[in-house]
């Protein structure tokens, strides 16, 4: 039996590999990426997560934005846009076509949990009640009500 190598395998082949599906997609990332790059550049007021680049094909460059308002401000740039597409690819892209997706489904950035408006808290301490009634003397009329009925609540358990 051959004894295998101890050396491993460097995987950046797949990605420098002309052929396959693996290939493929690194290709057109990072032609995303560099179309995405062209539209910020000429955009740069348009805040990230309201548009983003969903696909290209033929000669045409394919955006999506959340709402109708950043698509026409997208409008408003589309020649500047158009423009510098032809320069920075030589003629390959020419057009641009700007859909409206406000129902794309967000990625959730963080997992906190949140809790009801209307919770109202179970048990409040003594301690806390004084340190309530406390800070409710010095405040206004409206905030000194709010604050006196949570102290209220430590008077119940």
């Amino acid at each position: 039996m051959a004894k295998k190598s101890k050396q491993p395998k460097d995987m950046s082949a797949l990605f420098n590999s002309s052929k396959g599906t693996l290939a493929q997609i690194a290709s057109k990332t990072n032609s995303l990426t560099i179309l995405a790059n062209i539209v910020r550049q000429i955009c740069p007021d348009l805040p990230a997560d309201v548009w983003h680049i969903a696909n290209f094909r033929q000669n045409t460059l394919v955006i999506e934005v959340n709402s109708s308002v950043w698509s026409q401000r997208l409008q408003f740039e589309r020649f500047n846009i158009c423009d510098a597409l032809v320069r920075e690819t030589d003629n390959q892209f020419n057009q641009i076509e700007i859909k409206v997706a406000p129902y794309r489904k967000k990625v959730p950035t963080a997992t906190a949990e949140t809790t009801p408006m209307n919770h109202k808290p179970q048990h409040i301490s003594q301690q806390t009640a004084a340190h309530l009634r406390e800070v409710a003397q010095g405040a206004p009329d409206s905030f000194k009500v709010i604050l006196e009925r949570i102290a209220k609540l430590a008077d119940k358990n």
